[in-house]
């Protein structure tokens, strides 16, 4: 018999590639989102049953009779960092991440659910890496954080609980625009465009759908899992995005000291202070943290749970391009 997973986010990015490579390996998939569907054909000719509703408007009754039959849940809904919520921060990020998982890690506990794989921040990971940066003490690493050892208190002695600790992630899904239209609409236009001098982690998406398998089928309980695919500078990333939009020779991306953008992150931190607003990383920390090498050494995580190199940078530049043919 057919073991069925529910992808809570299957219409979001990391749902829907969740969602194929679940398919693939020839699981039953449930699917739970938020309205409105991305394009209405999205699981055409798939064996998905859908569902569009939030959590959080349900009982604890209908949430127990959506998880009968469920072997394993993949928790990918929640809020992340680019919200800028009513101040304080941590209020909107434990509402949002935090109190929803223990509810449905508790749930599905009840329901007899095997396996729950929680997809977090790698900001956790750095938050536990370097203390002295005091990047757990931001509302949003705080919760990733706190959101991850509930889940696991949850699921203690009857369900697998484990996290991915995810970062910068390309690919696309028909209907919506990727996240990082943001950054290509901040430097369209413009002449000159900083970067500080550290650099991320990146991934694919179909990296984070094999990852995700692999977490719900061998991952261990209580164990944390950050991705990683290839190490990239900020002005790398940032000069691809120059090509993509036809600027190159036009934006030049010169990396200048943190001490010299710092009064400029402090100064909009003050703006969203003014206006009842928190980042849930502040945007000074944000710069503190993207003047450092958050990289990762992916063949730990890699062997752990199955997931397959893949070309990263081809990643980007779909992603990008499908960016300005749909803007």
């Amino acid at each position: 018999m057919k073991k069925k997973i529910l992808v809570l986010g299957g219409t979001g990015l990391l749902g829907y590639h969740t969602t194929l490579e679940l398919l693939k390996h020839d699981y039953d998939v449930v699917s739970v989102s938020l309205p409105p569907m991305p394009t209405e054909d999205l699981f055409a000719g798939l064996n998905v049953e859908s569902h569009l509703f939030d959590i959080n408007d349900k009982t604890d009754a209908e949430l127990l009779e959506l998880l009968q039959g469920i072997y394993g849940v993949m928790y990918a809904i929640g809020a992340d960092e680019r919200i800028v919520p009513d101040a304080p921060a941590f209020s909107f990020f434990y509402e949002a991440n935090v109190r929803p998982t223990q509810r449905l890690a508790r749930l599905a506990r009840q329901s007899g659910v095997q396996r729950f794989v929680v997809y977090g921040s790698y900001f956790s990971e750095f938050a536990q890496r370097w203390p002295e940066t005091r990047l757990a003490d931001q509302a949003y690493p705080k919760t990733r954080l706190l959101q991850e050892e509930i889940a696991f208190a949850e699921g203690e002695g009857a369900m697998v609980v484990n996290s991915l600790r995810l970062p910068y992630i390309f690919g696309t899904i028909p209907g919506r625009l990727p996240l990082w239209k943001m950054f290509t609409d901040q430097i369209k236009g413009q002449e000159v465009f900083p970067a500080l001098q550290g650099g991320t982690t990146m991934v694919t998406v179909k990296q984070v759908a094999q990852a995700a398998r692999g977490a719900m089928e061998r991952g261990e309980h209580r164990k944390t899992y950050t991705l990683g695919g290839i190490n990239m500078k900020y002005q790398t990333f940032y000069q691809m995005m120059v090509e993509a939009l036809g600027q190159s020779g036009k934006t030049q991306i010169p990396v200048l000291p943190l001490e010299t953008l710092m009064p400029v992150y402090e100064n909009l931190d003050r703006e969203a202070k003014e206006h009842g607003k928190e980042h849930g990383i502040h945007l000074a920390k944000g710069a503190e943290m993207n003047n450092r090498a958050l990289y990762i050494d992916p063949k730990p995580v890699m062997e752990a749970l199955g997931y397959e190199e893949d070309d990263v940078e081809a990643a980007i530049k779909e992603t990008l391009a499908y960016i300005l043919e749909n803007e």
